[in-house]
């Protein structure tokens, strides 16, 4: 019986210890995760931002992002150790060992007068003629008679003085930490418990097994719907045109699900009117076109109406209703744009290339929905073939102030970006008829805007010269630079609802053939995730190249440094098509900011494969003067802006001249906006 409750009183501290090994680690991973997060959250600090109430930490807020499902959980469970720890520490001062000379307060070894007298002593203050407490009573029955009993008799303290137990030598016993209820198993507890270890062994597994199956079975890895991805893989097209993207992006599964309710009828109503400019609409047969939009499908015309709030920022023309599921939407856009850009990008042709259309116009509506800005502004207008769009991003900015710095020949952003502070002063103050106040939050903005140097390498690894055929391997760097010194940071985004992070897209692309040959997502949030991948890859490909030891781990230190200073990795393979020049582009994309992407031109020449494998040499020789002089006609000319539907196309010449020849051996250097690599292969 003994033995038993010894037992029971140990399944406490198992259960404890069950619980503590998972719970611990689980917990500190989470703190390291949470202090990882605060520490990467750099926001913009202009009063544009801090007005939004997107980054106040009020205590609501605190407790409605604390108040998640697996935060609660984490919580009740440490909530249900510390009871554990309570009940056990109380328990461990009732179990108490059998020591027959501290019950008498005795030492060890004392004499039998000794004994006696303390018996006596002990009897009377706890016999029951004495003393007539109940609890008295069974103290003296239970350990005082019993104790003396163990010590005048001579057997039964000789073996208590050498063994420990009056009864003598002990064997070994061994018990399971279980409490008695379970280990009775006889008559109708024996059932109880079989529909115990069934239930929780058997059936809650089970259960848990098939929600999780049907969940991952209707989602991806990135949260984003099946059904989703396939919408957007069929309606996906080579010459989609920037401005067609949003009626993909409105087809997702997910906006299908946000319910149209009859309430949102009118408000719906008010809306087309504010944004009827950015539909898209045949203004010479204005009534069919209308009538045509309102015949498509409820969720559609929904989602693309509140898409075009966020856009021309109307949404305080929204119902309350409205406002919740706008917020849903643009919760939900992020992962939809990205994973719309993976659509565009993905390969299609025979040669496995990419498209480069569609991915440049899902890029301009991602910048577009981050900074509220219409997709008409992007119209070519004045000197700038990106619009008024850019400006449009930066905090007090209208149309009528860009039109007055446009009389002083400010027309681009860069423009703006390139006067120094007093003479940006002077002319929002004095021209603009801006405050200082807000002048100096546009100080703040143009400071947190990237900037990015591009580093570019296309070459067959351990060959010298690009053979048709080959698998030729890119090598980029990309470096980002603000003029506050940070390098990962939240955008300047106060229109919309949540915290965004800065991500890139590299894509080594053929404009001419609308192919994109490699593409690679970069963040520069994770420095320790870049400087893994940046370690592994140069590793990697300096022993296959045959480099020594030493030259390897000086190659690795010199990307670990390159990493920290603020550059990515970005590495991507494509096999070489038939002999010939071919004029590339490099496009490093911001998804968040309009107007600080990078454009720069890249000409590969492909070299007939030769017979028993051997290289054409004579072929190489021509390619460093050409390089040195198309370079030096590079730094006069500078690089436009990618291309989009609202800007007017490149010249073909122009982009010849622009290019960077090497035979068989591509390099490019370029600096303009902001990316973030993982060091990993391109697609």
């Amino acid at each position: 019986m003994a033995a038993s409750e010894e037992n029971s009183a140990l399944f406490p501290i198992f259960i404890l210890t069950i619980m503590a090994l998972p719970l611990v680690p689980y917990t500190m991973l989470k703190l390291c995760r949470a202090a990882s997060k605060k520490r990467k959250s750099i926001h913009c600090q202009c009063s544009v931002c801090s007005q939004s109430g997107k980054y106040r930490k009020s205590i609501f807020k605190r407790i409605s992002n604390f108040s998640t499902c697996s935060n609660l959980t984490l919580v009740l469970l440490w909530v249900i150790m510390a009871v554990l720890v309570y009940y056990i520490k109380h328990i461990s001062r009732e179990v108490q060992v059998f020591e027959p000379f501290s019950i008498l307060g005795l030492e060890p070894g004392a004499s039998d007068s000794e004994i006696k007298k303390a018996y006596r002593r002990l009897s009377i203050q706890y016999h029951p003629d004495k003393n007539p407490d109940p609890e008295a009573n069974k103290y003296f029955v239970e350990f005082i008679s019993k104790a003396y009993q163990a010590l005048t008799d001579p057997i039964s303290r000789e073996n208590f003085e050498k063994y420990g137990h009056p009864d003598g030598r002990q064997g070994l016993q061994m018990g399971i930490a279980l409490p008695q209820f379970l280990l009775n198993i006889d008559g109708a507890s024996g059932g109880i418990l079989l529909l115990g270890i069934v239930g929780v062994c058997i059936l809650l597994p089970l259960m848990m097994a098939v929600i999780y199956l049907s969940r991952s079975s209707k989602y991806t890895g990135n949260y984003v719907m099946h059904q989703t991805l396939s919408t957007y893989y069929f309606f996906m097209k080579p010459s989609l045109a920037p401005s067609k993207v949003m009626d993909v992006f409105s087809k997702a599964a997910e906006y299908m699900e946000i319910p149209v309710r009859r309430t949102d009828a009118e408000p719906l109503q008010r809306l087309f009117m504010l944004v009827r400019s950015e539909l898209n609409l045949d203004l010479k047969n204005i009534r069919q076109e209308q009538a045509k939009f309102w015949k498509q499908h409820p969720a559609l015309v929904k989602t693309e109406l509140l898409i075009q709030a966020q856009l021309t920022r109307e949404t305080a023309a929204l119902s309350p209703a409205l406002q919740v599921d706008l917020k849903r939407m643009l919760e939900l856009a992020p992962r939809l744009l990205e994973e719309l850009m993976k659509m565009a990008i993905i390969p299609r042709t025979s040669q496995g290339h990419g498209w480069l259309r569609p991915a440049i116009g899902v890029v301009e509506l991602s910048q577009s929905v981050i900074q509220a800005v219409p997709l008409s502004a992007r119209k070519a207008t004045g000197g700038s073939s990106e619009g008024i769009a850019p400006f449009l991003q930066l905090p007090h900015f209208s149309e009528a102030i860009v039109k007055k710095i446009a009389r002083k020949k400010v027309r681009t952003l860069q423009d703006l970006r390139d006067l120094t502070i007093d003479e940006r002063a002077e002319l929002l103050g004095n021209v603009a008829g801006l405050s200082p106040s807000e002048a100096q939050d546009i100080e703040i903005v143009l400071d947190m805007m990237p900037s990015i140097t591009l580093e570019i390498t296309c070459e067959t690894e351990g060959e010298e010269g690009i053979q048709e055929g080959d698998i030729v391997t890119m090598h980029a760097w990309v470096t980002l630079n603000r003029k506050n010194g940070l390098v990962g940071a939240l955008p300047h985004a106060p229109f919309f609802p949540s915290h965004k992070e800065e991500n890139f897209w590299l894509l080594l692309a053929d404009s001419a053939s609308n192919d994109v040959w490699v593409s690679q997502k970069v963040n520069f949030m994770d420095e320790a995730a870049a400087v893994t991948a940046a370690s592994k890859a140069i590793q990697e490909s300096k022993e296959g190249s045959g480099f020594s030891l030493k030259e390897i781990n000086m190659a690795v230190k010199e990307a670990v440094e390159k990493v920290k200073s603020g550059s990515r990795l970005v590495m991507g393979k494509f096999q070489a098509p038939s002999e010939g020049n071919y004029n590339l582009t490099s496009y490093c994309l911001c998804d968040s900011w309009i107007g600080c992407d990078k454009k720069m031109s890249l000409k590969v020449k492909v070299l007939k494969r030769s017979r028993a494998g051997t290289r054409a040499g004579p072929a190489l020789e021509e390619g460093p003067a050409l390089e040195d002089e198309e370079e030096e006609h590079e730094e006069e000319e500078g690089y436009d802006d990618y291309e989009s539907e609202y800007s007017e196309d490149d010249d073909e010449d122009e982009k010849k001249k622009n290019s960077t020849p090497a035979n068989g051996v591509a390099n490019g250097k370029g600096s303009g906006s902001s990316s973030d690599g993982s060091g990993t292969d391109g697609e």
